[in-house]
């Protein structure tokens, strides 16, 4: 693990510790700096502003008042995925397009909204191909599209995507490998630029 990980990882701890013990500072900052891209995130899962923003504004309120028997984490992003994955599931109960997301051959509609990174790796690259790449993407199946904007875009590892998808690892593995198969019949040497070069 690199020097600069293993300061992340520890400014996260610190962070986290910090709201725990009831600092309201710290809160503002992990709100300010995650809920952007927990609704980035949520939208993805299920396109309903609405309830998003109420299980956002849950997770928070539940955050703040458990927050003294929250377990310790080194990725309060992680947890917070996690959580809002959970969170989502339990406010759709019941709702069909909810559960049309749940089947792995279901091609819907759902906006892909890039992260930060991506944004970055945009401006490098041609309009066109960008254009291209995201017309492909969001032809992905939804729990395919869904492990690749974890792994890839959000940066989390392969565990890390399995948990948060509530599935074991080489399941995980296997949803990946069948979408850049996917991808590679389309953009076999953009996808490996693209994805690989900037994410590995």
């Amino acid at each position: 693990m690199d020097d600069s990980k293993v300061s992340q990882e520890s400014e996260e701890f610190l962070l986290w510790q910090r709201f725990k013990i009831g600092d309201k500072e710290a809160f503002s900052r992990i709100y300010t700096k995650y809920a952007g891209i927990l609704y980035n995130y949520g939208y993805h899962m299920l396109p309903d502003t609405y309830l998003v923003q109420d299980a956002i504004q849950d997770l928070f309120t539940d955050l703040w008042r458990m927050r003294q028997n929250l377990a310790h984490t080194t990725s309060i992003k992680y947890y917070l995925f996690r959580s809002l994955r959970r969170k989502i599931h339990r406010l759709s109960a019941g709702e069909r397009l909810f559960d049309s997301f749940q089947e792995d051959d279901q091609d819907v509609g759902i906006p892909f909204v890039l992260s930060d990174e991506a944004l970055r790796i945009e401006r490098e690259t041609t309009d066109e191909q960008i254009l291209a790449l995201q017309k492909a993407l969001l032809k992905l199946p939804s729990r395919q599209l869904e492990a690749i904007r974890l792994r890839f875009f959000d940066g989390f590892e392969l565990d890390q995507v399995a948990d948060i998808m509530q599935m074991n690892e080489q399941s995980a593995r296997n949803l990946i490998q069948r979408s850049l198969r996917k991808l590679r019949l389309s953009f076999d040497l953009l996808v490996m630029i693209y994805l690989f070069r900037y994410f590995f």
